[in-house]
């Protein structure tokens, strides 16, 4: 099966040169077939840093980009053009569909925009979203891996991250686990993580069978080229690959790949066998 590359927060205008360099060697190596950019592409939005992001990615032999918008991908400093044309910089350099989606054999990848203009840094779904994202899922083919992402993280790993989770973040794990999520991407804290999370369904209608937790993965991308990292962990990006075979049930395997800010080449640092849950008739 193919491979996706997932990287985050970006944040051109403090990237690392040498960083960049030493990501396009891992790109070319390992070659993905699907790159998934899940925001904070620049650091404050300038029509500059958005230009040095789109020729950067460019040049990426990767033949299938996803890219989504994060809270510094509006204007913060330039009021005029956060109150009237918040997205016109990040449209220009990427398109008008702030929420991209891919369907390949053994991908189906959906975005959201958890930003809103007029929120400095916290996230939001809108139950228009999540109700949309639950029923594309249901229509995924059982040979697709199906996939979510968002800026903001559904489910963090530290309880002082609990504010970076978007409204209504329970109901959208409980409605798209239910509709059969594998995967949920995702950035923003700068905390690379692979989480298992056991997600209570919906309340089941009446007379229906109760349904037990279902698990999907969280898997959040850390600083992928910028200086601003966090907590001392090195640049990272995550490169995920479906595994095919009947013996062993749905699996995915997780790659964390990490380069030191100095630069010199990115090294698989961790590799993780994920089980997918079984596909609900």
């Amino acid at each position: 099966m193919s491979r996706l590359l997932h990287l985050s927060d970006t944040h051109f205008g403090t990237e690392l040169p040498a960083v960049l360099s030493a990501l396009e060697r891992l790109v070319a190596c390992v070659r993905p077939e699907v790159l998934v950019l899940s925001g904070d592409i620049t650091q404050r939005a300038t029509a500059a840093q958005f230009a040095s992001a789109r020729d950067w990615l460019a040049r990426l032999p990767v033949p299938h980009r996803l890219v989504i918008g994060g809270n510094h991908d509006i204007p913060l400093f330039d009021l005029a053009e956060r109150l009237r044309h918040p997205y016109r910089r990040l449209s220009a350099a990427f398109g008008a569909e702030r929420e991209p989606r891919l369907d390949l054999p053994d991908w189906q990848v959906l975005t959201l925009d958890t930003t809103r203009w007029w929120r400095h840094r916290d996230g939001t779904l809108s139950r228009a979203q999540i109700a949309r994202t639950a029923n594309t899922l249901q229509a995924a083919a059982p040979g697709q891996i199906r996939v979510v992402v968002t800026h903001h993280p559904l489910h963090v790993t530290r309880s002082g991250d609990e504010v970076h989770r978007p409204t209504h973040h329970r109901e959208a794990l409980s409605a798209w686990a239910g509709a059969g999520a594998d995967l949920l991407l995702s950035g923003h804290i700068h905390l690379p993580a692979v989480v298992p999370v056991a997600v209570e369904p919906l309340p089941a209608p009446p007379g229906a069978e109760p349904r037990p937790p279902r698990r999907v993965w969280s898997i959040q991308a850390g600083t992928a080229v910028s200086r601003r990292l966090r907590e001392g962990i090195p640049n990272t990006v995550m490169l995920l690959e479906g595994l095919s075979g009947e013996r062993h049930g749905r699996l995915c395997r997780c790659e964390t790949w990490q380069c030191p800010p100095e630069g010199g080449a990115f090294r698989r640092v961790a590799s993780q066998l994920l089980a997918l849950s079984p596909l609900r008739g």
